[in-house]
């Protein structure tokens, strides 16, 4: 796992320092998730984080993402250190990934009217690393691209373990949004 974490943050420096490189990647240090894990009748469960970094390779239509599992804000303090310690133990599982390519990505095809595409990868949440399909909506942007989308995922694929006495306040399927804002 860690080498997966040090290759992407590898691949991050590289973009960074290789000006010639940003003419081919779009980035993001400030894309957006926002997951909603609420039942009806009970406390919202909801965080958002607004300091994602994504890369977009605009030739190739590879993507990937690293969220800060700490930078997930919720309204209840209480719930945001349950969330951390309890839940998604960020003192050990600090971060979360995604790697995959959006599939038949052409840049010259993207317009202001957003277009769907298929984005397939894997995607490590608390240490588990599982493959996922989604759908994600690109549109252009100045100096880049706007991707979107919605899809869900379940506790238990990537080991997170819900306590009986709240298992009924968190929902089975926990949908998360993303918003990535990506430039040259």
């Amino acid at each position: 796992m860690k080498k997966t974490y040090i290759h992407f943050f590898v691949l991050v420096l590289l973009i960074a320092a290789n000006t010639s490189g940003f003419a081919q990647k779009l980035i993001t240090k400030t894309g957006t998730i926002k997951f909603q894990a609420s039942t009806p009748s009970n406390e919202e469960v909801a965080a958002e984080n607004k300091s994602v970094s994504a890369v977009l390779e605009q030739s190739t239509g590879d993507f990937a993402a690293l969220i800060l599992i700490k930078g997930f804000r919720f309204k209840v303090a209480l719930m945001e250190e349950h969330f951390n310690e309890n839940y998604m133990e960020s003192e050990k599982f600090s971060k979360a990934t995604f790697k995959g390519k959006i599939e038949d990505f052409d840049i010259s095809k993207i317009t202001n009217t957003a277009k769907n595409f298929t984005l397939k990868g894997d995607l490590t949440i608390h240490g588990k690393t599982k493959p996922v399909t989604v759908s994600v909506k690109i549109s252009k942007a100045a100096n880049g691209v706007n991707a979107t989308g919605l899809f869900e995922v379940k506790p238990e694929d990537f080991d997170i373990e819900i306590p009986n006495l709240v298992r009924k306040k968190i929902a089975d399927k926990i949908k998360i949004n993303y918003n990535f804002l990506l430039t040259k």
